[in-house]
């Protein structure tokens, strides 16, 4: 069983704290995500589970074991990282062989572990290149495969397709996915990028300044965030979020403009309270150019002005000024909009979110 678990996990430097005694239950063979911004603890987070960070506080346990004081080699993982790391002067199959010679594996069992990661990830016709005559995806694969051939209990990626371009990040997600399905492993993989862990992961991690602010399905997450940060960073384009007040039945917000309160929060809220109002831009659309989850009753209509488009083919972004700033939208079946003509919005409440001032909490029961 190649289960991993964290409990209480801190990392100090001196006497900065980067990694909050965070606590994490990974199943065997899931695939799960670690996803933040720039400097939230997920790489440090990995790093520690990896051995390569020693830990200040808490514990790690692979498949039941205990971890903290074993060196990496000993906790029966692989690591893929951000620069593929491959030994230039050696072939595709020494680069693959290279950690199963080290350990002194048999000839014959090197020879079958090779060709079998070969085989999986397609690298039969390039076992005799050096890295140099490879691409950025043929040498993220070659890394992989060297991964592979350790068949360790737990793969870790962090970051691993970062220094690709757009369309060979697509594609190499696309391995990815394959290769989990394939070697069955639990995989840990570490991202910025919310498109990767939103597409690979069964569940995702999101981090932020050390903590873990929401575990769950990408579902879970996009459609039921648990703070603010959560709203705001998952998505593309992000959540449209606007600080208000509770009024009788209606939502203030600093520019006087007023939204009725959605019905789902009635119970959750009184007057005078500071709450952030949230709407994705699929639930805010010009009035007949999208697609309601709501019924009549939670669509609200009001007429404001476009201050830009964002034309997308099948789809257009639609930025119309609301509360002063810019909210952005997304109209389906796109019709020819001008900067500066006032359309009706419809904006479906039934998808709204509410979260609290202080303390960036839903408010969703």
């Amino acid at each position: 069983m190649a289960t991993v678990s964290l409990k209480e996990l801190t990392k100090r430097y001196g006497d900065m704290e980067i990694v909050h005694g965070i606590d994490l239950d990974i199943t065997d063979r899931e695939f799960i995500a670690l996803v933040g911004p720039s400097g939230c603890g997920k790489s440090t987070t990995l790093r520690m589970i990896a051995g390569l960070e020693e830990i200040s506080a808490g514990s790690i346990e692979i498949g039941g074991r205990v971890v903290n004081d074993l060196p990496p080699r000993s906790r029966n993982i692989s690591m893929v990282f951000q620069s593929y790391a491959l030994y230039p002067h050696m072939t595709v199959r020494e680069n693959l062989g290279f950690s199963l010679k080290i350990a002194g594996a048999a000839k014959d069992d090197m020879d079958r572990r090779v060709a079998e990661a070969s085989a999986i990830l397609g690298l039969d016709a390039l076992l005799d290149r050096r890295p140099s005559q490879l691409s950025g995806g043929q040498r993220q694969r070659v890394a992989m495969g060297r991964a592979i051939v350790r068949d360790p209990d737990v793969f870790l990626f962090d970051e691993p397709l970062s220094n690709l371009d757009a369309k060979l990040r697509t594609q190499m997600r696309t391995e990815i996915k394959k290769l989990h399905a394939k070697v069955q492993s639990t995989v840990i993989y570490v991202t910025h990028d919310q498109v990767e862990a939103m597409t690979l992961a069964e569940r995702i991690v999101i981090m932020r300044d050390g903590h873990i602010e929401q575990v769950g399905t990408p579902d879970e997450v996009f459609r039921r965030p648990a703070t603010r940060f959560v709203a705001g960073f998952i998505g593309s384009p992000p959540m449209n979020l606007h600080e208000a007040t509770v009024d009788d039945g209606q939502l203030v917000f600093a520019s006087g403009a007023k939204l009725p309160l959605p019905g789902q929060f009635k119970a959750n809220v009184a007057v005078g309270d500071k709450v952030a109002f949230g709407l994705r831009p699929d639930d805010i659309y010009p009035t007949g150019h999208g697609i309601s989850s709501g019924g009549a009753a939670d669509v609200h209509q009001i007429e404001l002005p476009i201050t830009v488009t964002e034309p997308l083919g099948n789809e257009t972004l639609v930025f119309v000024e609301f509360n002063g700033s810019d909210w952005v939208s997304r109209m389906l079946n796109p019709r020819s909009l001008k900067p500066g003509e006032r359309v009706a919005m419809s904006l479906d409440l039934s998808q709204a979110h509410l979260f609290a001032a202080e303390t960036g909490k839903t408010l969703r029961s």
